[in-house]
């Protein structure tokens, strides 16, 4: 438990986006709040969190806590994405693909974000369909998941990282 404390400090937090939202009832209308954030370590940890509430402020630390409860760990290589990886939420899909060293993030809105949170220096990536940013965020995430790195796929194929490979 300790160790997520310390952590904790490390952590960068980025909103998204924050919707106004009305439920309507035979009393009137009832105003609140959505909003969507993404958290993380700039190491390779990020996570998307939604909180709901009748003020901003509440609405944006419920989902910072709800963001670093779902962190998942994502495979670097360097600065960028070790390998073309596709990702899909809904009607959103995401594309992204590794970049040379000072490429820079190239990015927009909830994915560009992401990449921030995450870490990511060098990244191409195309958002596809809806531009919903809930859906692309966890577009983004779904992609991020499907990455593996060289020594976790030579253990899923009981092989060495040199068999794996292939000298030439």
């Amino acid at each position: 438990m300790a160790e997520n404390k310390s952590k904790a400090s490390n952590f960068v937090d980025y909103v998204i986006h924050v919707a106004r939202v009305t439920k309507v009832t035979k009393g009137g209308k009832t105003f609140s709040f959505s909003a969507l954030v993404v958290s993380g370590d700039q190491q390779g940890h990020v996570g998307v969190g939604l909180g709901k509430s009748r003020e901003v402020s509440l609405a944006i630390a419920k989902a910072t806590n709800q963001a670093r409860k779902n962190l998942i760990n994502i495979t670097l290589r360097g600065t960028t994405v070790p390998y073309d990886v596709r990702g899909q939420h809904g009607a959103s899909r995401v594309v992204i693909r590794p970049a040379y060293k000072g490429t820079g993030v190239i990015a927009g809105g909830a994915v560009r974000k992401v990449m921030e949170a995450a870490g990511v220096k060098d990244v191409l990536t195309k958002s596809l369909g809806s531009s919903n940013p809930k859906n692309v965020a966890k577009a983004t995430l779904n992609a991020f998941a499907q990455l593996r790195s060289a020594a976790d796929l030579a253990k899923l194929r009981g092989k060495t990282i040199a068999e794996l490979v292939g000298s030439r």
